[in-house]
């Protein structure tokens, strides 16, 4: 018996569909066999001599998505999920032997990526720029870029899952060029323009304030900046600021205590040369 062996891969975006094909047609007595992962799990046969035409419901996570077409043996997942990512085997056998692998990447669906101001770069930044964040949450296997004018400026690339993936970009405040922030994966893309006049607006200046709490006769500060502004903009603080002033209110607090002993003693001791100047006038 010959034997023949092909591989295939192929990705797919969750919710689609994928069709897994074997040959253009099978023989009234070739028999296949579909199976799923590293066990080897079985999915589904076509025995045309037998009459049998099966699909397994107990294969996990398949479950009402699988399709078996009886005239060509090919195999079709709907509404795939990323679940499924993983290799199926197809094996044909009748005059001679075929094995067929399918490597199958699910990619989950891609966020659109959010523009908004780098509060956190004000301090930094001139008065003639803006600075701005490009940001995507819960994405793997993705690139986040910048693009002037469609030609790349900038980007960053993340493979393991990420809580969250930033690229910044520092633009004049009259700065007249198209600029867009872009996720893409292998087959699929979002893309998000920036509007320069709704994001980048003048103001007078930008509003610091000190967050202070005490507690068991420490004092800890941080220090805070944003911009009084219609647009999304977060409130950020400067950890090392916030360092800076807990060391110096540290230090107020012990010059504080020094200064209420030194007044204690210095009271205690007029008192005393009071008493005794009191004491000798008797005398």
């Amino acid at each position: 018996m010959n034997f023949l062996s092909e591989n295939c891969y192929l990705s797919v975006m969750e919710g689609d569909s994928v069709t897994l094909h074997t040959v253009t047609e099978i023989k009234k007595d070739d028999l296949i066999l579909w199976r799923f992962g590293a066990e080897d799990s079985p999915m589904a046969e076509v025995n045309r001599s037998a009459q049998i035409i099966s699909v397994s419901e107990s294969t996990k996570g398949f479950k009402d998505r699988l399709h078996l077409d009886p005239e060509t043996g090919s195999l079709t997942v709907r509404n795939i999920t990323t679940d499924h990512s993983g290799i199926y085997k197809a094996q044909i056998i009748g005059n001679k032997m075929i094995r067929k692998t399918f490597n199958v990447t699910v990619y989950a669906r891609l966020p659109v990526p959010i523009i908004s101001r780098d509060c956190c770069s004000l301090s930094s930044s001139s008065s003639s720029s803006c600075s701005l964040v490009c940001s995507v949450l819960n994405v793997s296997h993705v690139t986040l870029s910048w693009y002037k004018e469609n030609h790349l400026w900038s980007s960053i690339s993340v493979f393991d899952l990420s809580s969250s993936v930033s690229l910044h970009l520092e633009v004049e405040y009259q700065d007249k060029n198209s600029y867009s922030c872009v996720l893409n994966n292998h087959i699929s893309n979002q893309i998000q323009h920036l509007d320069i006049g709704e994001l980048c607006q003048i103001h007078s200046g930008n509003i610091s304030v000190y967050l202070c709490k005490s507690s068991a006769s420490v004092i800890l500060c941080v220090y805070c900046s944003f911009i009084p502004s219609d647009s999304e903009c977060v409130c950020c603080c400067d950890t090392n600021k916030a360092v800076i002033q807990l060391v110096i209110s540290a230090l107020v607090g012990v010059a504080t205590v020094v200064v209420l002993g030194f007044e204690i003693t210095s009271g205690k001791a007029e008192q005393k040369r009071q008493t005794h100047t009191s004491s000798s006038a008797l005398h």
